[in-house]
């Protein structure tokens, strides 16, 4: 499990763990529980470049990055370390 704090978002981290390039396990804490409860359901037992393909770059209202983007640079992050 890796657990990456998240920067600019309302979510204050997210725990992830990565196996073999697929994500299997996705969690936020904080945030937008429901939209980010369907986020990591939609995104668990998906390869991470998959992934990171779609949500990269997303934003929230005016802000440059979003949890679905900041769990991009989870996802990056927890693969590097493998």
């Amino acid at each position: 499990m890796y657990t990456y704090k998240t920067k600019g978002v309302c979510s204050r981290s997210i725990t992830v763990d990565v196996n073999d390039g697929v994500a299997t396990h996705i969690s936020f804490e904080g945030g937008c529980d429901g939209n980010l409860k369907a986020i990591s359901k939609l995104c668990t037992g998906k390869p991470v470049d998959e992934i990171v393909e779609i949500l990269e770059g997303n934003t929230c209202g005016s802000r440059q990055t979003s949890c679905a983007d900041q769990l991009t640079r989870a996802l990056k992050e927890a693969q590097s370390q493998l």
